[in-house]
């Protein structure tokens, strides 16, 4: 069933819209205003947008410059409504990359043969991009295929609550306390069992999924992490943001939104980005991440030391914490260089002001090395793997 989104912001010309492209057998989603429309846009992928020019605040040229500026949707497929029909009007959402207009009043006819037309074009480029691919030997009929099974599967999984949010505790170094937890999402599959997410987090991402994955995941381990502060525990929670979660429009906005809903202190959610994201369009990402720090939330980069590993970026952008990768970790006392990359990153990330947290820790002298260099935070095996809430819980309660 193809997805269409309507943004527009007269009701009843909305729901008018909405009601009959439902009986034409579509998948429709409204949006009141152009703000509204960004988020859905982002969130759920259409497959043809619908949007009204003249709108408050945010009009039908900001949501489409911002579309086009946007990888995730850059090539949705978006049909102007508008009350005129001014060549210099249409003129101008071309070229920002409109793909048809509809002037109002308009017919059924006109309003399904212009998403029917959009929806052909479309697959038809998808069809001849894929054959390229398929020559080129990068993507099969039968792995496109695959592709398009696992994005169904994972729409239902989430519809069917097969999705879970395990909690693998994070230790004080100072206490031996669980000061924080980092929220990893599983699937527990009713046949297959639990799947890893290294097999579906990656089709996830390029299918867009991955945000509504994301989102489901960010409102799910802050509700969790409010029960227990109501029960007397003082914990933060670390939520992973995708490289789609990170580029959307209004990622503060949700997020703040997120917090309002489940109650949850800012400061008590930490946000980890890994180094990739930080390169790719430092002023955006600059930007971006001084939103989510002006909500009160901590920002961490992840997997530090594995990507660009740039010192430059660490002042230039407003994180909180680093993580240092398990592979730095491994072999830590065995004398080789790993040893003196630990120890000067824990150095110079304490001349930053920044907190420093080990990831993959197993062995008492790993934990031994990392609390003589002064580490703040430490997770892996050696504590404990990632729990069900029920199983943290209960560590909680032992005083671990």
């Amino acid at each position: 069933m193809k997805k269409i989104l309507v943004i527009e912001d007269e009701q009843v010309i909305r729901e008018n819209i909405l009601k009959l492209l439902k009986a034409e057998g579509f998948d429709v989603t409204g949006a009141e205003n152009g703000a509204q429309g960004l988020y859905a846009a982002v969130s759920n992928l259409p497959d043809v947008i619908i949007c009204d020019v003249m709108m408050p605040e945010l009009d039908g040229y900001g949501v489409l410059v911002a579309l086009r500026s946007n990888p995730v949707t850059a090539t949705v497929p978006f049909v102007f409504l508008t009350g005129k029909a001014e060549r210099s009007e249409m003129r101008q959402g071309m070229e920002l990359g409109a793909d048809d207009y509809l002037t109002k009043p308009f017919s059924k006819a006109e309003l399904v043969g212009a998403i029917s037309s959009r929806l052909k074009k479309q697959e038809a480029v998808a069809e001849q991009y894929n054959n390229l691919r398929w020559q080129n030997g990068a993507l099969t009929p039968d792995t496109a295929h695959k592709l398009q099974q696992i994005k169904t599967n994972l729409c239902n999984a989430l519809e069917r609550e097969e999705f879970q949010v395990y909690y693998q505790p994070q230790i004080n170094v100072q206490t031996g306390k669980i000061m924080s937890a980092e929220a990893l999402v599983r699937w527990l599959h009713p046949e297959k069992g639990l799947i890893s997410p290294a097999e579906f987090i990656p089709d996830a991402e390029e299918t867009g999924f991955i945000i509504q994955l994301g989102e489901w995941v960010l409102q799910t381990a802050c509700r969790q992490m409010q029960v227990w502060h109501n029960a007397g525990f003082s914990l933060r929670v670390a939520v992973n943001l995708s490289p789609r979660q990170f580029h959307q429009p209004d990622l503060s906005s949700r997020v703040a939104q997120i917090l309002a809903e489940t109650g949850l202190e800012p400061s008590s959610l930490e946000l980890e980005l890994t180094e990739s994201l930080m390169v790719e369009d430092a002023e955006s990402a600059i930007a971006a991440l001084q939103q989510l720090k002006n909500l009160g939330v901590c920002i961490s980069i992840d997997d530090f030391g594995t990507g660009y590993s740039s010192l430059s970026y660490l002042t230039q952008y407003p994180f909180d914490i680093l993580k240092i990768d398990r592979c730095f970790i491994s072999n830590i006392t065995d004398g080789c260089t790993n040893a003196a990359i630990v120890k000067a990153i824990i150095e110079m990330a304490h001349s930053l002001c920044l907190e420093v947290i080990a990831e993959g820790v197993e062995t008492e002298a790993e934990k031994d090395f990392l609390c003589r260099y002064e580490c703040d935070t430490m997770q892996g095996y050696l504590f404990s793997p990632p729990l069900v809430a029920a199983d943290f819980e209960r560590l909680l309660l032992e005083g671990k």
